[in-house]
């Protein structure tokens, strides 16, 4: 019985799980996506910051036109890889015997977003159409969210997902309200639609910092493995050191020269100016939080991938798709890491109730003998 406990403890979430097809689809998915983010979305504006440096340093513009050009062609492949992992993942998951009406719900509302996705690839969605393609993505999105509370009791993982749910939810509620508003011809500003912007890339910036709580286990400073003791006393120390550098920084370089906390500035700057175009973070809360955002993000998808987790492939599409989802692959990506951190599960233990009271292991040696005899 406590072998069986144990076996059914293990999460049953395992990118190898579902065939090969699938594994290397949401392999290829997730390198692609963040190879797309370096060089496309960073790394292009980065180009465009450094237009002004192009005259004294004539490499500049041909090698940042190389590496816009390198992500624009990725940006299709991901397209591509997004279409086929969407349609790997409704069917592993619309197969499943223990498929709810929420799941179904989720399935067919994310299978009309495809086909809204392919439609606009042939008919310019306007206005309207980008008021119907945000809300049936937030209706999948809700869906998949509600499946996976329903499903998952940890409450780090709860408030992960609701944060994150609740930050995404932001930047919809504006894109649709300002889209709506901008179609009736109304001259006055929709109601909190940038009170609700700025709240929602709070909560994904908390979001960011909750995943390590959810799903980074196992760098506790009291832990009796030395290995795992060592690797925590590394990671806290960085963390705190990095952090505790940029919370004062600007005032010791203001201390020491001002006219270099000045360069400073201005390079955070356009940092964040790099970021809010390239993920749609403003850097408006202290830039030390969405680093170590950064930090628990980063190590908790590291080693949920090195593990072979559904949830580090998810949680890796969902933050590296950003929070301004100004390209339809950029939503399509959030759907599916939702999708899958919902087939990320553990199995719930074996309950005695469930199994047969007439089975031979369980039947004590004094009935044994009276049946026989």
């Amino acid at each position: 019985m406590i072998k069986a406990a144990a076996i059914g403890d293990r999460p049953t979430g395992k990118v190898g799980d579902f065939g090969l097809l699938f594994e290397y689809a949401i392999k290829l998915v997730l390198l692609a996506s963040f190879l797309e983010l370096v060089l496309y979305r960073l790394m292009s504006r980065l180009g465009m910051h450094l237009s002004k440096l192009a005259g004294t340093h004539p490499w500049i513009t041909p090698t940042f036109t190389t590496l816009t050009e390198v992500g624009a062609w990725l940006l299709n492949i991901v397209a591509v890889l997004l279409f086929l992992s969407l349609t790997l993942t409704m069917v592993n998951r619309g197969i499943g015997q223990d498929t709810g009406r929420l799941a179904k719900s989720g399935i067919a509302s994310a299978a009309l977003l495809l086909l809204l996705t392919i439609a606009f690839l042939f008919v310019q969605p306007g206005m309207l159409g980008a008021i119907i393609y945000n809300s049936v993505a937030l209706v999948t999105l809700t869906l998949f969210v509600a499946e996976y509370l329903t499903a998952h009791r940890e409450p780090a993982q709860r408030f992960l997902v609701a944060a994150y749910y609740l930050g995404i939810s932001g930047w919809l509620y504006y894109q649709v309200v300002s889209t709506i508003y901008g179609l009736s011809g109304t001259v006055a500003a929709p109601p909190l639609v940038y009170e609700v912007h700025r709240a929602g890339e709070a909560l994904m910036v908390l979001a960011s910092i909750l995943v390590f709580a959810a799903y980074g286990q196992g760098l506790s400073l009291w832990t009796k493995n030395r290995r795992q003791r060592h690797r925590a006393i590394w990671f806290w120390t960085t963390t705190a050191t990095i952090f505790t550098a940029l919370i004062f920084t600007d005032y010791v370089l203001d201390l020491y020269n001002p006219a270099l906390a000045s360069a400073v500035r201005q390079a955070s700057q356009g940092i964040g100016w790099i970021f809010q175009f390239g993920m749609g973070y403003t850097f408006y809360l202290p830039f030390a939080i969405y680093i170590g955002g950064l930090l628990c993000w980063s190590y908790t998808v590291i080693k949920l991938l090195m593990m072979g987790r559904l949830a580090g492939y998810g949680l890796g599409l969902m933050f590296i798709a950003g929070y301004a989802l100004m390209f339809s692959n950029l939503t399509l990506m959030v759907i599916l890491g939702v999708m899958l951190l919902t087939l990320d599960r553990v199995r719930p233990p074996v309950a005695e109730s469930s199994l047969d009271a007439n089975s031979p292991l369980l039947r004590s040696p004094e009935r044994m003998i009276a049946e026989e005899a």
